[in-house]
């Protein structure tokens, strides 16, 4: 194995999709890393996973290690670990509980949940000052950002240094400061799938031209503008005059819509059972990630005067 420079190192917790697609982030700036994966078929897998993800950089797979137990990860020097379990609450609280015990004093403790406020899965921790959510999204080697998350305990300046390590990882990292759920991006995801969900509904338009709307209309400028830059564009007397006239008429509804929870009834949860809003067989499966993978390179090479340059370097930060 070649020489690297030093680097922080990481843990990462679960070696699924999530988690393996975060240890590539990691390793493709050269941090060693990692991952505690049960499942020995799961963990087989996972080299050839790992190379793949890392595309041209897939030498840099050597830096990754997997093991299957926490105690077989060599914990001095961690400065970071990143946990990317299943999302239930009382399994992330007893796993931190444990990391609490074995990772060094001043190493960052993560989680990857997309739905649990940081608060309660630190709630009961000595250390919840070091506690942070890290969320990604998948697929997470591609989608550039990443949200750093306080909790009530968290400590604000290992928030900044933490945000500026997924910078030098080539991540574009935005900071949630206050620990609601769903975070930032969720919650801006769901009230668009709310209101989606019940134009269905209502009939006012098919699954297929709801997603047409959104790609080719204003999700395509959403990749030049996010929704407060194409405001400033377009004018914001405009958009409040618009507002005034759409917001009541707007779904409000704390319920999923009857289009979702009718699908979800009948086991039509999306392509992991072969039905949802679309039918899918193997080899549509396999066509449709084809097809949105190379959109998202494309993308990406599109962004890339825009993205912050991966920094492989010394550790910048600790949790104190």
């Amino acid at each position: 194995m070649p020489a690297y420079p030093a680097q922080p190192r990481a843990a990462v917790i679960g070696g699924g999709t999530m988690g393996a697609d975060v240890a590539a982030v990691f390793a493709r700036a050269q941090c060693p890393v990692a991952i505690v994966e049960p499942a020995e078929a799961r963990r087989e897998s996972l080299p050839a996973y790992l190379r793949a993800a890392l595309g041209d950089f897939a030498h840099l797979a050597e830096l990754v290690t997997l093991v299957s137990e926490l105690d077989m990860v060599d914990w001095r020097g961690i400065d970071l670990v990143v946990e990317c379990a299943p999302e239930r609450l009382d399994v992330k609280q007893a796993l931190f509980a444990r990391l609490e015990e074995l990772a060094p004093a001043d190493a960052v403790l993560a989680s990857n949940s997309s739905s649990f406020p940081i608060g309660r899965i630190a709630a009961g921790l000595r250390t919840a000052q070091r506690m942070y959510g890290l969320h990604f999204f998948m697929p997470a080697h591609l989608v550039p950002l990443v949200e750093v998350v306080m909790g009530p305990a968290s400590l604000p300046g290992g928030a900044q240094q933490l945000a500026e390590f997924m910078r030098r990882c080539g991540r574009v990292p935005v900071l949630v400061r206050k620990d609601l759920p769903g975070f930032l991006a969720n919650r801006l995801q769901h009230a668009l799938s709310r209101e989606a969900f019940n134009l269905i509904d209502e009939g006012v338009a098919s699954p297929e031209d709801v997603d047409a709307a959104v790609r080719f209309g204003f999700g395509f400028r959403f990749l030049a503008a996010g929704p407060v830059m194409q405001r400033d564009h377009g004018g914001l007397d405009i958009h409040s005059a618009a507002g005034a006239t759409i917001y009541p008429s707007l779904s409000n509804t704390d319920r999923p819509a009857e289009a979702l929870r009718s699908r979800v009834d009948a086991g039509r949860t999306g392509m992991k059972s072969g039905a949802g809003f679309y039918d899918w067989t193997p080899a549509s499966m396999q066509a449709e990630r084809a097809r949105y993978d190379a959109i998202l390179h494309g993308a990406l090479r599109l962004l890339e005067d825009e993205l912050p340059p991966v920094q492989p370097g010394p550790p910048q930060w600790r949790s104190a």
